[in-house]
């Protein structure tokens, strides 16, 4: 560990807590934001479309790779445990974004789910962590540190080696970068305020997402029938939570493969109910219902006025989200 990565000034020596343990912890969210792209102040990172990683360490102990609901990944990630086991910190707590080497998030699909580190490898799909955060460096709880403070340790202690990647912050006008990301097919930017703290487990606006898609998380409260020679199911119907009642969003009938349409069947079959999860009367031919424990990333074109999905694409599921958590994003 380079000697100068505990030389800061005194207001931020004042900062520094003991880290009791390296656990899991919740990750700092960002808000969702339509406002033109902060200024002065502020850095931004390409949004990634995988999933998102806290990676723990304690002292003699492998890694582990913790999902944002707390789920353990280190079977579906075996490399990523790996090159964190070498390049790594002996003690630490990271945050980052699992992604498929490709970019795509339905490349990732074929390891999500994977339990055996062999199946996962077997699957051909390499994929890579981008490390963008830091929480915990040997004894010290660094997250009321200064952003651009936690980065510059970040880069300090990681090795940087394949499939080990920094999110690098770019540099421009904000507005030109967004419009380049935009261009470039990216989802979106993510703009970081360089002097805040890490807020562990909280929504924060100094955090914003700048999207270039409409796509959010919904929950699975049902499906209908196939028809034709389609097999497995005609559409998902997806919602989200308000007020503790999970409403209606729509039915999203496109983005599926053959197997998708077979895969998704026999994980909906287990969870068959006869009543409706949700609030709102819906009237779908061919409705059938599930218990409400299974998420799916779709994206759309807008929102109707009766609060209706409009041109819905499903992108895959979301095992890395509780459906509690899964709102209308605004």
């Amino acid at each position: 560990m380079p000697d100068d990565v505990w030389d800061l000034p005194p207001e931020q020596q004042r900062a520094l807590r003991r880290a009791e343990d390296v656990r899991y912890r919740a990750p700092m969210l960002a808000t969702l934001s339509k406002e033109h792209p902060p200024g002065a102040g502020w850095v931004f990172e390409r949004k990634l479309d995988g999933v998102r990683v806290i990676a723990t360490r304690e002292r003699g102990e492998a890694p582990r790779l913790w999902s944002r609901n707390e789920k353990s990944m280190d079977a579906s990630y075996p490399e990523i445990v790996e090159a964190l086991a070498a390049h790594g910190p002996s003690r630490f707590v990271l945050d980052g974004e699992i992604t498929a080497a490709d970019g795509t998030f339905s490349s990732l699909q074929a390891r999500m789910h994977l339990t055996n580190p062999d199946r996962a490898r077997r699957t051909g799909v390499a994929v890579e962590a981008h490390l963008f955060d830091l929480l915990v460096l040997d004894d010290v709880d660094v997250t009321r540190l200064p952003q651009s403070t936690r980065h510059r340790i970040l880069d300090a202690v990681v090795g940087l080696e394949a499939p080990l990647f920094r999110s690098p912050a770019l540099e421009g006008d904000p507005s030109d970068l967004l419009a380049e990301a935009c261009a470039d097919g990216w989802e979106g930017l993510i703009a970081k305020r360089s002097d805040a703290p890490y807020v562990v487990g909280g929504r924060s606006r100094d955090w914003l997402k700048l999207k270039c898609v409409r796509d959010q998380e919904f929950v699975i409260g049902g499906w209908t029938d196939p028809s034709g020679s389609r097999r497995g199911l005609g559409a998902l119907l997806v919602g989200y939570y308000a007020d503790g009642d999970l409403r209606y969003a729509g039915k999203v009938g496109t983005g599926y493969d053959a197997a998708t349409l077979v895969m998704l069947r026999d994980r909906l079959d287990p969870l068959a109910t006869t009543e409706s999860p949700f609030v709102d009367a819906v009237r779908e031919k061919g409705q059938h219902w599930v218990r409400p424990e299974l998420v799916c990333a779709v994206g759309f074109g807008e929102w109707t006025s009766d609060g209706r999905l409009r041109h819905p694409r499903y992108q895959g599921l979301r095992v890395d989200k509780d459906p509690g958590d899964v709102v209308r994003e605004q």
